[in-house]
């Protein structure tokens, strides 16, 4: 057994000459002990490293190197030894790098990513505080950090590049690295209390960060998962989050409220249905929100003027944008097959979506779709409730949570309103399923098949109250 005892966590430096020796030398993963300091070698003692000429090497690929040297920063106690037997296995077979589904690439490759996460999070989320100047030195900033991995040194680049003129100091429980403009110092690890506790500019920081925040576009889940509480205790503004969250639904009724878009309720327009033709034209040229400035065109309804059912879905797709026409894309092929099995004639049917444009974001050249949001959707119920005005449908079918709110003005839960009416103040009625496209998102096969036989169920139940049969509402 040979053992390898490198000088720090994230000695890379040590790993590689140490691994490019032993692969020269033809020694298996499984006979290296790898160990960070002198005081952590092995009980038992283990074989020197086999010399080889310093001028030998080999050569690898650069995403190898690439990910070893993120690799490397991980907690993980085993990634010394993982690393090498990767590095054994890229010898064996360059092409390995690219092979995303050999398993220790996989693993390794998880290594990287966490790694990668921390650094994004240190980046984010150190916050310097300034502590008081002593005998006319100059100003000095500090800041707290824990990170998970061992990154500290590794990022250490990016700050000073960030705060270059800045004299700073970050505080970790490993290590502490100080810069007071010209050179970098390292130091021993801290504790929390050596950093200060607050900083009188903060107020200014909470109140701007209070004033900027947007309830419309609030998601707790994604903001917990980008921002976990592990790192509030250090984030001056987090003592705000707590009150901000709670009052965001009245903040975001408020702004809908005050917003200068006309924001009609659903409810029928007294009067003569209006003439479709028009509307539509009308739609064509909508700025109501800022998706007409990425969308194609507007996709508006179609359908008979007299339909008796008139189906909503949330938005539409990349192929209706392009078309023009809500439901041609893979989802409307879902909902042609649904309606064909249950005898419901497409063409009597009025089609439409609860938002008029393609919200979407760019990845290379492919566009992908974005949920819309309550502004968005608000904008719309405009255009919808004119439709439902011109139409007048006595059954509404609504796909998806979006468009229930739509419909309703109010969010719902689909599996609690699903399967019955819902009677509308107008005297029609709405009911709620799935959107087409959840059918489509389903990796489990027996889970697909089941939900598409809920679907179908559902349009059933809506086929026979178009019929006239007697049904439970809510």
């Amino acid at each position: 057994m040979f053992c390898v005892t490198l000088d720090a966590p994230d000695d890379f430096d040590g790993w590689r000459n140490a691994a490019r020796n032993l692969a020269l030398s033809k020694v298996p993963a499984q006979e290296v002990s790898w160990h960070v300091g002198a005081s952590s070698g092995d009980l038992f003692g283990g074989a020197a490293l086999p010399q080889v000429d310093p001028s030998a090497s080999f050569a690898v690929p650069r995403p190898f190197v690439d990910l070893a040297q993120s690799a490397i920063l991980h907690s993980d106690p085993e990634r010394f030894a993982l690393l090498y037997a990767l590095l054994l296995h890229v010898r064996a077979g360059p092409g390995v790098v690219q092979d995303r589904a050999d398993p220790l690439l996989r693993r390794v490759d998880m290594l990287a990513k966490a790694v990668r996460r921390d650094i994004h999070k240190m980046h984010a989320f150190v916050r310097f505080r300034e502590i008081e100047a002593v005998d006319g030195a100059p100003a000095r900033f500090v800041a707290w950090f824990e990170p998970d991995h061992h990154i500290v040194r590794a990022n250490a680049g990016f700050f000073i590049r960030r705060f270059a003129n800045m004299c700073w100091s970050i505080l970790t429980p490993e290590c502490s690295i100080h810069w007071d403009g010209n050179i970098l110092r390292e130091g021993p690890g801290a504790e929390r209390g050596d950093a200060p506790a607050e900083d009188p500019v903060e107020d200014i920081w909470k109140g701007y960060y209070s004033a900027i925040f947007n309830p419309a576009r609030l998601k707790v889940g994604a903001m917990m998962s980008e921002m976990p509480k592990k790192y509030w205790r250090n984030l001056p503004e987090a003592s705000l989050i707590p009150d901000l969250i709670a009052g965001a639904q009245a903040r975001e009724s408020a702004m809908i409220a005050a917003s200068p878009v006309p924001s009609k309720n659903i409810e029928a327009i007294p009067g003569a249905r209006e003439n479709w033709t028009e509307l539509r034209a009308e739609a064509m040229t909508c700025t109501r929100c800022a998706l007409h400035c990425t969308a194609t065109q507007t996709v508006f309804g179609e359908g008979p003027a007299d339909s008796r059912l008139m189906i909503v879905g949330e938005q539409p797709g990349d192929q209706e944008d392009l078309a023009g026409r809500p439901f041609v894309g893979p989802a409307g092929q879902v909902l042609n097959d649904a309606l064909a099995k249950t005898e419901i004639d497409r063409s009597r049917t009025y089609l439409t979506n609860a938002v008029k444009h393609f919200k979407h974001e760019l990845r290379g050249k492919r566009r992908i779709h974005q949920t819309p949001q309550t502004p968005e959707i608000e904008a719309c119920r405009w255009w919808l409730g004119r439709e439902i005005d011109a139409i007048r449908p006595p059954v509404i079918l609504a796909l998806g949570a979006t468009a229930a709110r739509a419909v309703l003005g109010k969010a719902v839960t689909i599996g609690k309103v699903r399967g019955a009416a819902i009677p509308l103040p107008t005297g029609q009625e709405l009911w709620v399923t799935v959107h087409p496209s959840y059918l489509l998102r389903i990796p489990d096969a027996q889970k697909a098949e089941e939900e598409r036989a809920r679907f179908l169920d559902d349009l059933r139940l809506v086929r026979a109250r178009l019929d006239g049969a007697r049904l439970e509402t809510v």
